[in-house]
């Protein structure tokens, strides 16, 4: 999921009622929370680099305990900076390290959590199972979710503001029923999407969008609307896509439109598989499709400049899980998100990686 979401979630855990038993647990889970994704700062060494590390160690099981002690760390600076301008500083809930320590791996827990519901996936059991997982239920920016937890953590505090207006006792920290209910909301959401998407793949299985055999079949979400669903089906020689409502029953596809034939598997594809940019994009990408698209120019990024008899091309790196237009219907215009190009010289050499419109140094 994207920062909000992760920042929002740490907060309502911690109102739900942890924040009563360990002074600062709402900063220090907050933090927890999206602290995985500083992985964003492996992009400095290049955009390949960025997503080769994407939801890497950081993300896993075996690195939250060294990340929640980290958390913790910086939550005990804090104290003790505030505890230097004010040593007279005294906390609502009692300062307890430990379960400090408990709270944020819980917060950590939900962020691999939220990110395993997108279709992005995790491997959260990496480096002894480099296997992505991903339940592909929720779209990576839910607008649901960030109303359900904005009004968990907005409502209290218009209260709060009422009570002190009128003179009533503060009971200690506030929130915790509101924080509840946006935690059950958000896991009834899961559920109805979950139901939605596996009518939607028994759609596909009662109403085939094609007369080939179906080698595999996936559906994706879409923001907001959980009736709909767009459908990825692979066949040997082609893909086919289908825009799907569960709520209506009805599956949309034009043969016309929406197959795209597997590509030739020219030597510009195979040499740059090999590259940087392939290995990583192909370990990732479980829906990829990679086409020689011609001498095409990318991002801005000028091609090699070649002396005679020689020449380049361009192969493109896509996923099939995210060429579809979010707000419309079948496959997206132009680039599709998370795209990679190589450009190839003389069908064997690599003279340039390109990614999420960014060049590799």
């Amino acid at each position: 999921m994207e920062p909000v979401t992760h920042f929002m979630t740490g907060a309502v855990l911690s109102r739900a009622g942890l924040n009563r038993r360990a002074a600062y647990a709402t900063l220090a889970m907050t933090l927890a929370a999206e602290a995985p994704d500083l992985d964003v700062l492996w992009s400095f060494k290049g955009p390949v680099a960025g997503l080769q590390h994407h939801r890497g160690w950081t993300h896993t099981l075996l690195g939250i305990p060294l990340e929640a002690a980290i958390v913790t760390f910086v939550v005990w600076l804090i104290h003790c900076w505030r505890r230097r301008r004010n040593p007279a500083l005294s906390t609502a809930a009692p300062i307890r390290w430990p379960l400090l320590y408990l709270f944020s791996l819980i917060a950590f827990l939900s962020h691999i959590l939220l990110d395993w519901t997108n279709n992005y996936g995790v491997r959260p059991f990496f480096p002894f199972n480099p296997q992505w997982y991903a339940g592909s239920v929720v779209f990576i920016a839910e607008p649901v979710l960030w109303v359900i937890f904005l009004a968990a953590l907005v409502f209290p505090w218009l209260f709060g503001i009422t009570d002190r207006e009128i003179g009533a006792r503060s009971k200690g920290p506030r929130g915790q029923y509101w924080a509840l209910f946006a935690l059950t909301g958000m896991v009834l959401v899961w559920i109805l999407r979950f139901t939605t998407q596996q009518q939607a793949l028994a759609m596909l299985r009662t109403q085939p969008i094609t007369t080939q055999p179906v080698v595999r079949a996936t559906v994706e979400p879409f923001p907001v609307n959980p009736f709909r669903w767009h459908a990825i089906v692979e066949t040997s020689a082609f893909f086919q896509t289908a825009e799907i409502n569960t709520r209506t029953g009805i599956i949309d596809s034009d043969p016309q439109r929406d197959v795209l034939f597997k590509p030739t598997e020219t030597p510009a594809v195979q040499a740059a598989k090999q590259t940087e940019l392939g290995k990583v994009y192909l370990d990732w990408g479980r829906w990829a499709v990679v086409r020689d698209i011609g001498q095409e120019t990318v991002a801005g990024v000028e091609p090699p400049h070649l002396g005679p008899g020689r020449t380049w091309t361009t192969v493109e790196f896509s996923d099939l899980r995210f060429d579809y237009a979010f707000r419309g219907e079948g496959r997206s215009s132009g680039s599709a998100v998370l795209s990679g190009y190589v450009y190839i010289v003389d069908g064997r050499d690599d003279a340039g990686q390109i990614m999420n419109g960014r060049e590799q140094k």
